[in-house]
């Protein structure tokens, strides 16, 4: 759930991330007869490497790009736990902090989350993903002792929000927070309202994997490939409109101790790795914050708790493998 400092491949047709999700840019042609082809619109392409991962943007509006990134920037600088001013980690060292409005909305829905999902979200988790190495990939298997003293830390109730100052207070000392799994999603929400607020109502925003689909594409919904990593073949394809779509899965980053594999996605109720019989989930939603955070819950659950679930989100669809 950490933002990695992994770079992934960057391919100049499509982007492929885990299960994964890659983009097939393409214009469909009219079918209206005895009228000739329309010229194809003009696609800007800009990327950039953010949060630990390649961003694109592609749309027809060159602006587009230096838009998002610079609105992305803004919210690493406040949700990164690996830039030692932001919010996040001025939080993990003192325990007490009076955020940014944007900051405490993210730690609220944070909670929300962790409330519908019977714990299964968990943004606590940071002191277990330390423990296993994934924070820095320096992969360790730790004592049963040593994860049992890390669980006392973990739990989204031991988080308190003071919502009349934006005052946000761990309950114990040695907590921290780690928003990989929800602050990336975010971060695209918010640079979509940038977006829209200059007048852009068609771009499509590649966050290595995590997409949103703003507006159409020439009269056409923008068009995403689903891929399986083990298979290394197209499974499927979507059709997004103002909408996203995130993947969750083992195949991010992981190690090998004694013939056995973990991934680094943390079960909180166990703090090992998960081992719920998931490949990888991918959840398209209205919201990229909502698509993120559910695809690392459904993930931890399993199949039969994470399409539970998803009845309390009637708006949200799932792919699991």
């Amino acid at each position: 759930m950490a933002f990695s400092l992994r770079i992934r491949r960057y391919l100049v047709i499509f982007l492929i991330t885990g299960w994964a999700i890659s983009l097939a840019y393409f214009l469909l042609h009219s079918k209206k007869p005895r009228q000739p082809p329309e010229a194809p619109v003009r696609l800007y392409r800009d990327n950039r490497l953010l949060m630990g991962t390649f961003w694109e943007v592609v749309s027809p509006r060159k602006e587009s790009g230096p838009i998002v990134f610079t609105e992305v920037k803004r919210i690493e600088n406040l949700l990164s736990k690996y830039l030692p001013d932001s919010e996040v980690s001025l939080l993990n060292r003192a325990g007490k902090l009076k955020a940014t409005p944007d900051t405490f909305y993210v730690l609220k829905r944070a909670k929300e989350f962790w409330q519908e999902s019977s714990g299964a979200f968990d943004i606590t988790i940071a002191p277990l993903v330390e423990l296993w190495g994934f924070t820095g990939q320096k992969y360790n298997l730790p004592s049963e002792d040593s994860i049992k003293a890390a669980l006392k830390l973990v739990g989204c109730d031991k988080i308190i929000l003071h919502e009349k100052d934006n005052v946000v207070e761990f309950k114990f000392p040695g907590m921290k927070i780690d928003l990989g799994a929800i602050g990336k999603g975010f971060a695209v929400d918010c640079a979509v309202k940038i977006l829209k607020e200059n007048g852009i109502d068609s771009c499509l925003i590649n966050a290595g994997g995590q997409i949103y689909a703003l507006g159409d594409k020439s009269g056409s919904c923008w068009k995403v490939a689903i891929q399986d990593p083990r298979r290394q073949e197209i499974s499927g394809t979507l059709e997004l409109k103002d909408q996203s779509v995130s993947t969750s899965g083992d195949y991010e980053q992981f190690f090998f101790k004694d013939g056995k594999r973990y991934c680094h996605i943390i079960n909180p109720k166990s703090g090992y790795p998960v081992n719920s019989g998931i490949t990888s989930v991918t959840i398209v939603a209205d919201s990229a914050l909502e698509a993120d955070a559910l695809s690392t819950a459904v993930f931890v659950l399993g199949k039969e708790k994470g399409e539970e679930l998803l009845k309390k989100f009637p708006r949200v669809t799932a792919r699991i493998l």
